[in-house]
């Protein structure tokens, strides 16, 4: 009976808005004949990004489409690892036979360490390997001085104890995802000038190991072998990357504690058809007052037979019409917010009343 080799699975991590989902796209689109399974988690409720991905599904049933991604909304992936993860992972390696390889892109929340960790179970260790961690970075938001594109917000984390002398927990998170990585993506390079470009490199190579390359793009275009068949084998040395958050999720008896992400909020909003400008808006009037930090949905406008997709960070609004509404479908406005001390009721009120909806 001939052994089946370790299937190969790359994890795609960064922080909210750092263009993970559009590199990951970019993949499927390129993956020139590779069968790819897509592990996709979310930190809220709606199912944006896995959506998006199923659109690249070009030439599948809806069917085989749905079967190749995974979404696990329930939390981020280092903190249902055990509930969600492993379940899925034993599916996939069940088929490993028919894969060549599995993508995961974790929530912009998550910490990356502990699901490389994962990956020395035995039962996964036995069948997979992780070719390599990839952390994207918003490039102009380090640039800027900070890692999301909204600096109030994270001046405001900052802020949350003025007695406390240590780095923000957006800073940590940062770090940490770099601290896993085994290639580092400066993402939207093109948006930033050449001496900014340079400071960003210098400021994420000193986070980094000295083995760790890092490359530059522009929406995440890069070829596909830059991307995998890298090799690392990530999970026979994350034990020894350090990070700040170690101490969150091992306890004395060595088994992983959950770290919480109550700083954070995530709302789901529901909105009838919109007029495309009232509403970019109106959102951007929200992410100034409320210092939001992550704005993803669709929209629904009115006289278009196209939704809307709509990715926002900080006030950097991206938007496209992606596909034709079905004929079954109802055609609505649904949005998620995230950021940190939201009032869910008094942002949607806000909304509505910009809308006069």
């Amino acid at each position: 009976m001939k052994t089946l080799a370790k299937l190969p699975v790359t994890i795609v991590t960064g922080f909210l808005g750092s263009g993970k989902t559009t590199l990951l796209r970019h993949m499927l689109d390129n993956a020139q004949g590779r069968r790819i399974a897509v592990i996709v988690n979310e930190f809220g409720e709606l199912g944006i990004d896995g959506e998006i991905l199923k659109q690249c599904s070009i030439g599948c049933t809806e069917e085989e489409a749905n079967g190749r991604v995974y979404e696990l909304a329930n939390g981020c992936l280092c903190c249902t690892v055990q509930e969600e993860f492993f379940p899925v992972m034993r599916e996939l390696v069940a088929r490993r036979g028919d894969l060549d390889h599995i993508l995961i892109e974790t929530s912009g929340l998550a910490l990356p360490k502990p699901l490389v960790q994962a990956f020395q179970w035995p039962e996964i260790r036995s069948a997979c390997t992780v070719d390599a961690v990839i952390t994207v970075v918003d490039s102009p938001a380090v640039a800027a001085g900070t890692f999301a594109a909204f600096p109030d917000q994270v001046d405001a984390m900052r802020k949350l104890d003025p007695n406390l002398d240590h780095e923000s927990p957006l800073h940590e998170l940062f770090a940490d995802q770099l601290a896993s990585a085994d290639l580092v993506i400066l993402n939207k390079a093109d948006l930033i000038s050449a001496e900014d470009l340079a400071r960003v490199r210098l400021e994420v190579a000193e986070e980094l190991p000295p083995a760790v390359k890092v490359i530059e793009a522009s929406s995440g275009r890069l070829p596909l072998d830059v991307l995998i068949g890298l090799g690392a084998g990530s999970e026979e040395h994350i034990d020894s990357r350090h990070s700040h958050h170690d101490h969150h999720h091992e306890g004395e008896d060595g088994h992983h504690d959950e770290h919480d992400h109550d700083a954070f909020d995530s709302i789901s909003i529901e909105l009838p058809q919109a007029d495309e400008s009232l509403l970019l808006d109106a959102l951007t009037q929200l992410v100034v007052q409320h210092g939001i930090l992550r704005v993803k949905g669709f929209a629904a406008v009115p006289n278009k037979p196209m939704r809307l997709l709509i990715q926002g960070v900080g006030t950097r609004f991206d938007k496209h019409f992606d596909r034709q509404w079905g004929a079954e479908e109802a055609r609505s406005t649904r949005l998620v917010l995230i950021g940190q001390g939201l009032d869910a009721a008094a942002l949607e009120a806000q909304l509505r009343a910009a809308l006069s909806v």
